[in-house]
């Protein structure tokens, strides 16, 4: 299983790479110039040039990506042009914010969506089955700013149950802290917990039919022994598989939820450098969502040899 896991990472350099070289492409192609930007309005065309001059952007494109890919072998991720400050002390610093949000968001996730994709299968057909997956579709249909958006309206403005925007550290308390993740994390669940019940429901179906179940309901088995027991266990692949994909959405989510909830998480902080033309703070950022996704498919590959014992990796 090792020698699996280093080949796998090894195989997924390439893409971690072409991820990069894209990323700056792209950035190159923004309009504005980051020069002026952080030299501020007020600068004169010397002042530009001299902040140009300084930051090396008067290099070629490919001189400026030779250089960032050089500091980056040696594990440089370079300096923000804007935040004063390295590229992965600044991501360390707003970590803490999207775990947050993101592992909220995971714990209604995985019950509710499983949940209710279950019960819709063992209620195949009927007005519960049906009501379970209008609910679904409504989730994975509404956008998340717009629903974010409805959510302060109602919950922080004219509730005042939570607070409308920014975010508390876990160190000054649960209350707080919870407080601060309750609504954007809940808003950010919405659209997985409708995929994943769907996802369930198909997988459950597709288990309900198979002729071990027919004979264990044969024998007199209870219909919730039946889900629960002999059912379920063979959906894992499946439910595994689309977690990993939900953990992919969670953060890609993040950078809509946590602008709209103005929480300094990741997601912002990568907005902030697309506006301000940062260019080692995007690429740093989008390198280390890069490298995660990774992480989480080789997890969830991994994950399959514990689910089911018959996949094997040699």
């Amino acid at each position: 299983m090792l020698s699996y896991f280093f080949a796998r990472l090894i195989a997924s350099l390439p893409v971690v790479l072409g991820v990069t070289i894209i990323t700056f492409m792209l950035i190159q192609l923004l309009p504005g110039d980051a020069a002026e930007a952080i030299a501020g309005m007020g600068a004169s065309p010397d002042e530009v040039r001299a902040t140009r001059e300084r930051l090396g952007l008067d290099e070629p494109w490919h001189v400026q990506l030779g250089a960032w890919l050089w500091n980056l072998a040696q594990g440089d991720f370079g300096a923000s042009l804007t935040l004063n400050q390295p590229v992965l002390e600044a991501v360390v610093d707003r970590l803490p914010v999207t775990l947050s949000l993101t592992l909220m968001s995971l714990i209604l996730i995985l019950p509710i969506g499983i949940g209710l994709g279950t019960v819709a299968a063992s209620f195949r057909n009927t007005w519960i089955d049906g009501t379970v997956m209008i609910v679904a579709l409504i989730g994975v249909s509404l956008p998340v700013f717009w629903i974010a958006v409805l959510a302060v309206l109602y919950f922080s403005v004219n509730l005042g149950w939570v607070p409308s925007s920014g975010y508390t550290p876990l160190s000054e308390g649960f209350g707080p802290w919870f407080a601060s993740v309750a609504l954007p994390s809940t808003v950010l669940a919405l659209f997985p917990i409708g995929f994943l019940a769907r996802i369930t429901r198909s997988a459950m179906l597709e288990v309900l039919e198979q002729d071990y179940i027919r004979s264990a309901r044969a024998k007199g088995v209870g219909p919730v022994r039946l889900v629960l027991v002999h059912a379920f266990r063979n959906t894992l692949i499946q439910v595994v598989t689309a977690t990993g994909i939900i953990l992919s959405l969670l953060i890609s989510g993040a950078v809509v939820t946590e602008t709209v909830f103005a929480m300094p998480g990741l997601g912002r902080l990568l907005v902030q450098g697309i506006f301000a033309r940062d260019f080692p703070l995007v690429q740093g950022v989008l390198l280390i969502i890069a490298l995660t996704f990774v992480i989480i498919n080789l997890i969830v590959d991994l994950i399959y040899s514990i689910v089911d014992p018959r996949v094997d990796f040699e």
